[in-house]
């Protein structure tokens, strides 16, 4: 039982862990390619239009909700409320199978 137990925790951190690297990964390719393409807009319009802000807010919109999965960040939906919310929904079915019985 204690074994199982090690594996699952073992096999849950190693997932977090690879989440992590594919986070960092993306945050690394995120600032390569807008700093690459700083330049290229620099030298093409210098700073009168710059139109690698759109890929850089729109791919950094992509990359905190990135974060926010990897890290947990999420106010709006806590462990709290899931386990409310299961709990709830455990109550609801168990008396929606009582009002169903004939007794």
């Amino acid at each position: 039982m204690e074994n199982t137990e090690k594996q699952n925790k073992y096999l849950r951190a190693k997932e977090r862990v690879e989440a992590m690297k594919k986070f960092y990964n993306n945050l690394t390719s995120y600032i390569i390619v807008n700093i690459f393409l700083f330049i290229i807009n620099y030298w093409t319009n210098g700073l009168s239009y710059a139109w690698f802000l759109w890929v850089t807010c729109w791919w950094g919109l992509g990359l905190l909700f990135h974060a926010a999965k990897v890290f947990g960040w999420n106010p709006a939906f806590s462990k709290e409320w899931e386990e409310r919310k299961i709990k709830e929904f455990m109550e609801k079915e168990e008396e929606d199978y009582k009002s169903s019985r004939w007794e």
